[in-house]
């Protein structure tokens, strides 16, 4: 008699082989048997969320920490919808997140019952469509192939960098399928080796003797966890590395190889948009080209002119090769520069002035972000994970020279406030023990704040830094500064995690340099809890990186 298990069981069991850990959502009446199926007998561990937007988001921040993808479990419609601005973000920005709904019976969708959470027209097909359009694939499983259909749909998620909808029917949830395939662990990321070695001959060709090779490094190369990569091109002779914003810090800045941020004109050294714009030969790695990445589309570099490595494909001066994934075209890269005879000469380490440490100018009086940002450099630690929220938090962040080892985590493109806070949740799962510091806006923060309740019933400790600046500062900067829809209620902020459940949690306010100072001090004398800080900042102050974006958006 042939082995089976459920559906249900079986996505566990290839959630599982691929690495995942935690099932991240909200139950709901069509995927209780799902949830049961799922959780029973597997080793995943259930973390809820407040709501279905923050554990998409949740889900986004862990699958960006680790290698593979993260899931999501919601109900039919009221909860699938309820998440969709968190998969179109994912999708945005090449985030692998399996995103599982549990759906009514085939019986019920097939004969068009007109049950709750549906829009009463009989029509079950609404929200599959809605989650194809922010999805690499979209897909309602039956019983019949439903093996098949799940092991696609996995392997789309991890070879696209992107995120699946999975909806599975309560009777199939508990359906049964062969175990058989389960034998197997899916195959994922491999090039095609004749393609892989038509592309080493032609970057051969392209690169020849250029004793220079600047590369830009961009985000999707954290989506592929090739940091190693990047720092061993950088020990390459000749090799010089930009970051985009969203990749900032991938390379230590302290690296003589590093040439920094890289935005178009809105590139804070002169020479590092030179030295990109100018490259001859330029190597695009993992590179997104939007308008915030890019300072609104004044980048002077052409990548059609450039060796231009994507995620599951590159091109050489417009030339494509397909079936080539980053990991491997990033390896030959590599290989091609090391193979390089007569090899350059090492370049010398690029200038860089050592700042001297800050003095605000007047301790005492407002806390600004001219102080805010160079106090924090100082107060990092090497090798801690820096999440900013999208608008004043992260082009204030642009703004420092942290240490080594340090990651910033954002969401440039999709750009959704609210997103970092249940972000760190799920960031801080996939990296256990790291030191990590979220700084968020207060009116960001309003959008997702439940998600802090959870987070610090987990026992996790990060430091949390809420910019109180009453209102949306961003919004401001770019037009109608004194609207009233730019206002956001006043809330008492300290008081929020003892009233999220987390009473011991310690709390305090900075309204000035001096404050900030002695803040940061006993928040570093207690490593091991958590620390909720309100940073009290002017109105209308906002770091020179946003008000340059705002003028170019407005």
């Amino acid at each position: 008699m042939t082995h089976t298990v459920t559906v249900g069981a079986y996505l566990a069991r290839r959630l599982e082989q691929l690495g995942v850990r935690y099932l991240f959502g909200l139950p709901g009446d069509f995927n209780l048997a799902l949830l049961d199926e799922l959780l029973g007998g597997s080793g995943l561990r259930w973390v809820g969320s407040s709501n279905e937007l923050n554990a998409g988001y949740t889900a986004d921040g862990h699958a960006r920490l680790r290698r593979g993808p993260a899931a999501l479990v919601t109900t039919f419609g009221v909860g699938e919808l309820s998440a969709v601005n968190a998969t179109a973000g994912s999708r945005a920005e090449d985030v692998p997140v399996v995103h599982v709904v549990g759906l009514p019976s085939t019986r019920a969708m097939a004969e068009g019952a007109l049950l709750h959470h549906s829009l009463a027209d009989g029509d079950f097909g609404h929200f599959v469509r809605i989650a194809a359009e922010v999805s690499a694939a979209a897909v309602v499983v039956r019983a019949q192939g439903a093996c098949t259909a799940i092991d696609r749909a996995l392997l789309t998620a991890v070879g696209s960098s992107q995120p699946v909808y999975l909806g599975i029917p309560a009777d199939v949830a508990v359906a049964p399928v062969p175990a058989a395939p389960l034998d197997r662990p899916l195959r994922v990321l491999h090039s095609d080796p004749a393609v892989a070695e038509e592309f080493r001959a032609a970057l051969t060709r392209f690169l020849g003797q250029a004793p220079e090779v600047t590369v830009l490094a961009g985000p999707r190369l954290h989506r592929r966890h090739l940091e190693d990569r990047v720092r061993a091109l950088a020990a390459q002779n000749g090799v010089r590395i930009a970051t985009q914003s969203a990749s900032k810090a991938m390379l230590d800045e302290s690296h003589p190889a590093t040439l920094g941020v890289y935005a178009g004109r809105f590139t804070r050294d002169p020479q590092t948009r030179r030295r990109v714009d100018e490259a001859s030969p330029l190597v695009l790695a993992g590179v997104v080209v939007t308008d915030f990445l890019t300072g609104s589309f004044s980048h002077g570099f052409d990548p059609d002119a450039a060796v231009d490595l994507h995620l599951d494909h590159a091109r050489i001066a417009g030339s494509a090769f397909y079936g080539l994934y980053l990991e491997e075209s990033l390896r030959i890269l590599e290989e091609v520069l090391e193979a390089r005879s007569p090899r350059p000469a090492p370049l010398p380490p690029r200038a860089v002035a050592d700042p001297a440490p800050h003095v605000p100018a007047d301790p005492d009086g407002p806390l600004t972000h001219a102080d805010l940002w160079p106090l924090l450099q100082r107060w990092l630690n090497p090798g801690t994970l820096l999440v900013a929220e999208a608008g004043t938090s992260f082009y204030g962040a642009l703004e420092m020279t942290v240490p080594d080892g340090c990651d910033l985590l954002g969401q440039p493109v999709w750009s959704s406030i609210g997103y970092t806070l249940p972000a760190t949740l799920g960031a801080m799962l996939a990296a256990p023990g790291r030191e990590t510091v979220l700084v968020i806006g207060d009116g960001s923060a309003q959008l997702t704040i439940q998600e802090l309740g959870r987070l610090l019933s987990l026992g996790l400790t990060p430091t949390v830094l809420l910019v109180n600046n009453s209102g949306y500062t961003v919004e401001r900067a770019i037009r109608s500064p004194e609207a009233v829809y730019q206002d956001v209620v006043a809330w008492d902020w300290t008081k929020l995690p003892a009233a999220l459940g987390a009473p011991r949690t310690p709390v305090f306010r900075a309204r000035t340099p001096a404050e900030l100072c002695d803040v940061l001090g006993k928040v570093r004398a207690d490593p091991d809890h958590a620390a909720f800080v309100e940073l009290v900042l002017p109105r209308d102050d906002a770091p020179d990186s946003l008000l340059q974006l705002a003028r170019s958006v407005r």
